[in-house]
């Protein structure tokens, strides 16, 4: 598949089959991910691979009660880490590390398509609980968490805004 359809396919998948998502695609999505531009090259994120039931249901508590999360046989959480680029950017740091983060989830979630797999970018999060429910290091903040699994629904195609809407020529 190339980029373009991967874009075009990709859609909120908010039920899961129970089926294991293999360890080769795992690794292929991480890698993705891996690869994701960021500012000055620091990658100022981490990533942490949840499967743990009871880490998904506090994980679904601290994303306003998103309960469908948690049935997605794995969870990433996508966390920002200030301090890898704090030297080299000081205050602009936060902002850059939450925007590395959020490159590898896109990253991530155009691979997971190309793979035959689901995802929802879950931002809905409060931080202090979702670093409590993953055991977070001090200073990884999270950002976004994003279930990963085989589709069990096929939700319609949401519309968009018109490109003159969102694009300005100057």
């Amino acid at each position: 598949m190339n980029v373009i359809k991967a874009i075009n396919k990709r859609q909120s998948i908010r039920a899961y089959q129970q089926k294991e998502v293999e360890p080769e695609k795992l690794e292929a999505i991480l890698s993705a991910a891996n690869r994701a531009p960021s500012a000055g090259n620091l990658q100022a994120y981490q990533i942490y691979v949840i499967r743990k039931e009871e880490m998904k249901q506090k994980l679904a508590e601290a994303a306003a009660g998103q309960n469908f999360l948690a049935q997605a046989p794995v969870v990433l959480v996508f966390c920002s880490v200030p301090e890898r680029s704090k030297e080299k950017y000081g205050e602009k740091s936060v902002v850059y590390a939450m925007q590395d983060a959020c490159a590898a989830v896109c990253n991530v979630m155009l691979a997971a398509v190309e793979l035959g797999l689901g995802t929802c970018w879950v931002d809905a999060v409060i931080e202090t609980l979702a670093a409590k429910a993953i055991n977070a290091k001090n200073g990884h903040i999270p950002e976004v968490i994003l279930p990963i699994g085989y589709p069990a629904e096929k939700p319609p195609y949401t519309t968009r805004r018109e490109l003159s809407d969102i694009v300005t020529e100057v």
